[in-house]
């Protein structure tokens, strides 16, 4: 079977396998996660090469090198072991079942309804649970307030979680997702716009916006489409909205989302005592309930059934015209 029918069908199965299997307690608790593993190279090249008081260009070439040491630690290993597994029986089942490791559909469904759960019992409980999900402070937030913070992380970690680790690996196999998701993991630990990390986590932030540039407009266009006799509404809204946001990804699904479930996302908050004031996304109601949650819950369902969908179509197409590359 050629290569371009082997990665995207690949990339589907790992899409299909993750979302019911997810990733094992057992195992994470014997070898914890890639992740993690990532997360800890991260630390280290931070530790080691991190250093205040230099000039920007040094901190940004010192931060440059951390991000190529990362991707090179993410591609060798994975390369081939790619490479391995072509030779073993069922070796392609082992890379899928690698591969699944690297996407949180599961895990991100589960966190969100943790969420609706406890709102189910109390606010306090619902606070606490989303602020495992989110970055703003809770301790204010009413149950809208809450709801509204669960389905903007729904959305956007929809991007960043599932959508884009599996586009990469349709495109450039095991290393493509294991590159991804070295890039998002180092976005999210250095790439902010403080004092430490200003320049230093500069070339991860900006690598991160490129990588996902066309994993958040299609997660965005998978929304709209998982409500197809709404579509050309929910689209005209996320191309109004999205350019808004201060991140050139985030708005895509945030938007779509928000118009995908009449609601409106966005507005202030409190991050580390500080009030943002981001802009509204979508032209429905604030008041956003605990109910929302399970809607938004379905909508990425759905998003995530076509996108299987999609992607088995693509290996079929590409096996039909026999594209061999």
């Amino acid at each position: 079977m050629d290569w371009p029918v082997l990665v995207f069908g690949r990339a589907a199965w790992a899409l299909l396998i993750e979302r019911f299997a997810g990733y094992p307690q057992p195992l994470f608790n014997r070898i914890s996660h890639p992740v993690v593993w990532i997360g800890k190279l991260i630390d280290w090249l931070d530790k080691q090469l991190n250093v205040l008081g230099v000039s920007p260009q040094e901190g940004r070439l010192r931060g440059a090198v951390a991000v190529a040491l990362l991707l090179a630690a993410a591609f060798i290993p994975t390369y081939y072991l790619s490479r391995i597994l072509t030779h073993w029986p069922f070796g392609w089942l082992a890379e899928v079942l690698f591969a699944t490791t690297l996407i949180a559909q599961k895990s991100l469904k589960n966190h969100v309804v943790a969420v609706y759960d406890g709102l189910g019992r109390s606010l306090a409980e619902g606070r606490q649970k989303v602020s495992m999900i989110v970055g703003r402070d809770p301790a204010e937030l009413d149950e809208s307030g809450v709801a509204k913070a669960a389905l903007e992380s729904l959305a956007e970690n929809a991007s960043d979680g599932i959508v884009a680790p599996v586009l990469w690996y349709a495109l450039l196999g095991l290393p493509g997702i294991a590159m991804y998701k070295a890039i998002n993991t180092a976005d999210s630990m250095i790439g902010h716009k403080n004092a430490k990390y200003q320049w230093f986590g500069w070339a991860a932030a900006r690598l991160d916006d490129v990588v996902n540039l066309l994993a958040s407009r299609l997660t965005g266009y998978l929304f709209a489409a998982a409500e197809p006799s709404r579509f050309k509404e929910i689209v005209a809204v996320m191309r109004r909205d999205a350019p808004r946001h201060q991140s050139p990804n985030a708005g895509w699904p945030e938007a779509a989302m928000a118009a995908a479930l009449g609601l409106r996302f966005g507005g202030p908050r409190s991050y580390n005592g500080e009030m943002v004031d981001l802009p509204y996304m979508g032209e429905g109601r604030d008041s956003i309930t605990r109910d929302d949650i399970r809607r938004g819950v379905r909508v990425l369902s759905r998003a995530m059934w076509l996108l299987f969908f999609g992607l088995l179509l693509v290996a079929l197409f590409v096996a039909a015209v026999g594209i061999n590359p």
